[in-house]
C-alpha cells in the first residue's frame, strides 16, 4: 500500500469536495457566503478599504452586533483584513484580501443582478400571488 503525503491528501480532498453534501466543508462555506450581510460587506469593500463606521452607514439595516460578527467571520475566513492604527480614537480599517477580491466580483455581480432585475421579480411575484390567491382559499 502506497503512502501519501499530507499535500497529496489535501489535494485529493479538494478534488472530492461536493457542496451538495451537508457535511462537506464547502457546503458550510457556501452557506456562509450566501448570507445577505456577507454579500453586502464584500460588495461595499470592493470599492476600497473602509472603517467600521463607514460600513455601518453604507449597509442600511445591519445591527452593530451583526456587522461585527460578519467582519470577524470574514477575517477568519481570509476574505478581509483588519488593520488597527493606534491613535485617539483608535482607527480600524477593513479591506479585502486577494481572496476577498475574487469573491467580490461574484457577489457584486449578484447584487447588480438583483438591482437590475427587481422590477421583473416584483411583477412575477404579483402575478403569482394574483393567480394563486383564488386557488389557496
Amino acid at each position: 500500500m502506497a503512502t501519501t503525503t499530507a499535500a497529496q491528501r489535501r489535494e485529493q480532498a479538494r478534488i472530492e469536495y461536493d457542496a451538495f453534501l451537508r457535511d462537506c466543508p464547502t457546503n458550510q462555506l457556501l452557506g456562509r457566503l450566501s448570507d445577505k450581510w456577507v454579500s453586502l460587506v464584500v460588495a461595499a469593500l470592493s470599492t476600497g478599504p473602509m472603517r467600521y463606521s463607514d460600513l455601518s452607514r453604507r449597509i442600511a439595516g445591519v445591527s452593530p452586533k451583526m456587522l461585527t460578527q460578519t467582519l470577524r467571520t470574514l477575517e477568519r475566513d481570509g476574505i478581509l483584513t483588519r488593520a488597527v492604527t493606534p491613535s485617539v480614537p483608535v482607527r480600524v480599517d477593513y479591506a479585502l484580501t486577494p481572496l476577498g477580491n475574487s469573491l467580490a466580483a461574484l457577489l457584486t455581480a449578484v447584487k447588480d443582478w438583483a438591482e437590475t432585475h427587481f422590477d421583473e421579480v416584483h411583477t412575477a411575484r404579483e402575478r403569482y400571488d394574483a393567480e394563486n390567491a383564488v386557488t389557496r382559499r
